[in-house]
């Protein structure tokens, strides 16, 4: 079943799809700007790895799923994991979709209220930096791995997410990793991206399907 974290780590990912595409940038906030001001909708692969804190004389083990997703600014997108286990979460603008095929269950929210104030959130509707910056205190990270970054760091501490890193590579990002006040980490990595992409409307359209439980929060 979709955990409160995971969908949190899946709706901070669902619209950082790519950052000005194609334009040489300084760093990741020039990155970020360029991608706030620019990326309208896409489609992208991914692939997410969690690792949660070590237990005391047990090694970490890192769980690896992966699959794709497109959106389209400012409140839609559609995230669908295809492995190890099926599940889906879409956001028509009004209503968040939870799937999850195995438990034949879908979980349906208000989506303004399921999103609040998550970056995914943020980050979607923000027109500039400017708007971003009264909740994250944002700055430029040392570039690493070929890669441009920005942490972002939430200024409200009643939440539980800890901080967030985003790499751009060549204008377009690479990587996503976040931190929860858990200690656990969460890195997804993306690959495919087809920048402003022409996507219908009823791409993010959902109905539960025949047989399946519907539990409304």
């Amino acid at each position: 079943m979709m955990t409160s974290n995971a969908l949190r780590v899946l709706t901070l990912a669902a619209l950082c799809a790519t950052g000005g595409a194609g334009v040489a940038l300084a760093g990741g906030l020039d990155s970020l700007d360029a991608f706030v001001k620019n990326v309208k909708s896409g489609r992208a692969s991914f692939t997410q790895t969690v690792t949660a804190p070590a237990k005391e004389g047990q090694v970490a083990r890192p769980k690896v799923s992966g699959g794709s997703f497109e959106f389209a600014r400012p409140n839609r997108f559609k995230f669908v994991y295809k492995k190890p286990f099926e599940q889906s979460i879409v956001a028509d603008g009004q209503t968040l979709w939870l799937y999850d095929v195995d438990l034949a269950q879908v979980t349906a929210r208000k989506q303004a209220a399921a999103l609040g104030s998550t970056p995914a959130a943020l980050i979607a509707a923000a027109p500039d930096l400017k708007a971003l910056q009264a909740e994250y205190e944002l700055s430029d990270a040392p570039s690493a791995d070929g890669q441009d970054w920005l942490k972002a760091t939430p200024r409200s501490k009643d939440g539980s997410l800890q901080s967030v890193r985003v790499g751009f590579k060549g204008g377009v990002l690479a990587t996503l990793e976040i931190l929860d006040s858990f200690g656990q980490r969460s890195v997804l990595q993306f690959s495919a991206f087809e920048v402003n992409a022409a996507l219908d409307a009823s791409a993010f359209a959902f109905k539960p399907p025949v047989g399946v439980d519907v539990v409304r929060q």
